[in-house]
């Protein structure tokens, strides 16, 4: 693996890190410090939500203009100030919405720039630098929610001090090593050599083939952002600690690093393409949430995340990967936000839509409406891909790439 994307390896993880002392525990301290309800909760999650789609389509904008450092250092300035202004002034609602939109607005504009930058440091890697990115996220995302879950259980002001603090690391790590890495902006390695005007009907196809795909991923983020929202409020109503709920990601982010030998042993030997991949998770998806249909104790949720924990590793390096291949020359950087603004957007609409559904219907309504929206997934897969035949996700590079 180059040099390059272990540096960009290791600043997802610290930015990772600083954002997940916060964004689990949010609803929480929404609800039980602010006093808000569980519809409240979902708006002012939807609001960081939406400005990180924001961000998420400008830094993928700006990677394919500049290379993407720019938008890096810029975006994490951004959450960095508002991380550590949220630490002194999270007790009214209004601030705590500006600051949070800050948080994600700034945060939006660095995920699609390091994704497109692994890829273009590494167009050889094929699954790899996305896998790699991946994982690292989801380091951080055990390290940080443990210790936000701990933080809180003493003061919550701690865990607004520590999500700053991780943000200025981060700062720190993209100034002084991501300026002077050699990426080619847009780059991809799937450009075909065609006239110009079949080069325009081929990459209309192949955006139109990227969003068919993104709305089955819209829909598992939909379900999948229930869980920092209304299942952690839930957990609470149950009787189930802070610090046990703290537990479940750390679970979550352990097993995302700790498991890839099994997952590419499946990928090589039993899931080839990356079509099947989508399959098999979303299929897994399913059963957790049915699953959590179920769920009362503290051992139950542990099942069902360890379940959407097997399900996420097979589906979340997917799309982007294959949004790589999608991509014509000059729109990696655009192409990855998409899929992260559309991911963002599940983020968005999923707190707001589970808050409503729980409050009106109940929990176990909720978790039965996300069983059956998940067979959208499956759909879109299938046909995403029609009208670009010369598209072909081949075991041979899936296994290449595993």
């Amino acid at each position: 693996m180059p040099r390059a994307v272990w540096i960009l390896i290791i600043g997802m993880a610290v930015n990772t890190t600083g954002a997940s002392f916060l964004w689990p525990l949010n609803t929480i301290y929404l609800t039980q410090e602010l006093n808000q309800t569980l519809t409240v909760a979902g708006f002012v999650l939807m609001c960081n939500s939406g400005a990180g789609v924001v961000g998420n389509l400008i830094g993928g904008k700006l990677f394919d203009r500049t290379g993407g450092v720019p938008a890096i250092i810029s975006g994490v300035a951004i959450a960095m100030g508002s991380a550590f202004l949220l630490a002194f002034f999270h007790h009214s609602l209004p601030a705590y919405i500006a600051l949070l939109m800050g948080i994600g607005f700034g945060g939006g504009m660095l995920v699609p720039c390091m994704y497109a930058m692994a890829g273009s440091v590494w167009p050889e890697g094929g699954r790899r630098p996305f896998n790699a990115m991946y994982v690292s996220q989801n380091v951080g995302i055990a390290i940080g929610a443990a210790a936000g879950g701990f933080l809180a259980s003493y003061r919550f002001d701690l865990v607004f001090i520590g999500n700053g603090i991780m943000y200025l690391v981060f700062f720190l790590v993209a100034y002084f090593s991501f300026r002077n890495m050699q990426g080619n902006a847009g780059t991809t390695s799937s450009v075909i050599d065609v006239p110009e005007q079949a080069q325009v009907v081929e990459n209309n196809k192949r955006f139109t083939a990227l969003l068919i795909l993104c709305a089955g991923f819209f829909v598992c983020w939909l379900a999948y952002s229930q869980w920092p929202s209304t299942i952690s409020v839930h957990t609470q109503t149950l009787g189930i600690s802070l610090n046990q709920y703290s537990i479940l990601w750390t679970i979550n982010g352990a097993m995302i690093v700790f498991c890839q030998p099994l997952i590419k042993f499946f990928i090589q030997h039993r899931v080839h393409s990356l079509k099947a991949q989508i399959y098999t998770g979303t299929a897994i998806f399913i059963l957790a949430y049915a699953v959590l249909t179920q769920a009362g104790v503290f051992t139950a949720f542990v099942a069902a995340m360890v379940i959407l924990t097997i399900g996420e590793m097979f589906v979340w390096p997917a799309i982007p990967t294959i949004a790589h291949h999608l991509a014509p020359n000059g729109k990696a950087g655009f192409y990855q936000g998409i899929v992260n603004s559309v991911g963002t957007g599940g983020r968005l609409i999923g707190p707001l839509f589970g808050g409503v559904l729980a409050d009106l219907y109940g929990m176990s309504a909720l978790f039965y409406v996300l069983t059956v929206l998940l067979l959208v997934p499956i759909g879109t897969t299938a046909f995403f891909d029609k009208n670009i035949p010369e598209q072909q996700f081949s075991k041979k590079e899936t296994e290449a790439s595993a």
